[in-house]
């Protein structure tokens, strides 16, 4: 076995270990959807929670302060009822308005900043719920991973020993340009060469469309020779069909099924 077929296996087994870890890795993409909802979820309804206490505090620093005004207030009207000159009451009561205005403003503040802390409470309590349901969605996402995680699991395990096996028998330089190569490329990391004039020496990437050189194909074909594609540096390599298209056509009529036996082959008109 050349060395391109023996690459073609590590391929093929790669291909078969990417298509298992692909179903898994939409399950785990969903699972870590979840988790990160969850994360922004814990992380607002935190905020919504620090907000409604900061308020709450200021509301209540403005409800002492009104009680505090409406001590001196109530001092004030004592004062008033024993002032013995007009000045003396006008100076109470101007004080006392000062103070009633001030009070006024306080509690318009502290009815206000209760909305809000209402207004914070209620958007918790909503984040509560939708928490309740996220969690929910991720438990069911968490069993579909591991169930899809336990079908594959034997398979994946026989392809990783199958790959070592045929990793093996590459040499040491083809294999890490090839690991390169399958890291960048992926799934195109080998391609086909396509057929597309067998008589005009007309051949393709199979993966970029572009063309390819006789003597390429010819070496391929002789010695298995290590052929990359000119254009997309991808491994080529002759797949089943394309081995076929360059037969001669005596070759392939001597392929094709002989006729059934006691009746004469069909004449050409």
């Amino acid at each position: 076995m050349d060395v391109t077929a023996k690459l073609l296996r590590v391929f093929q087994v790669d291909k078969q270990l990417r298509a298992l870890h692909s179903r898994l890795g939409a399950s785990e993409k969903f699972l870590a959807e979840q988790s990160k909802e969850l994360t922004g979820l814990d992380a607002k309804r935190a905020q919504h929670n620090a907000q409604a206490r900061q308020l709450q505090a200021t509301a209540s620093d403005h409800e002492g302060e009104m009680a505090r005004l409406d001590s001196r207030m109530a001092t004030i009207r004592t004062q008033m009822e024993s002032a013995q000159t007009n000045k003396e009451y006008k100076a109470f009561l101007t004080e006392m308005n000062t103070h009633k205005v001030e009070r006024d403003r306080l509690e318009t503040a502290a009815l206000e900043l209760m909305g809000k802390v209402d207004e914070a409470k209620r958007q918790v309590a909503e984040m509560d719920g939708e928490r309740s349901e996220r969690e929910q969605v991720k438990k069911v996402a968490t069993t579909e991973r591991g169930q899809r995680f336990a079908e594959i699991e034997g398979r994946v395990n026989e392809l990783k020993a199958e790959r070592t096996v045929a990793a093996a028998e590459v040499p040491a330089d083809v294999l890490t340009m090839f690991q390169r190569l399958l890291d960048l490329r992926g799934d195109e990391a080998m391609a086909s060469i396509e057929v597309q004039d067998r008589k005009r020496h007309e051949f393709t990437c199979g993966s970029c469309m572009m063309t390819v050189p006789v003597e390429s194909v010819s070496a391929l074909m002789s010695s298995g020779k290590l052929t990359r594609c000119v254009s997309c540096q991808c491994i080529l390599y002759m797949d089943e069909e394309s081995s076929k298209a360059m037969q001669p056509p005596a070759m392939k009529r001597r392929e094709s099924p002989s006729p059934v036996a006691g009746r004469p082959a069909r004449k050409p008109p």
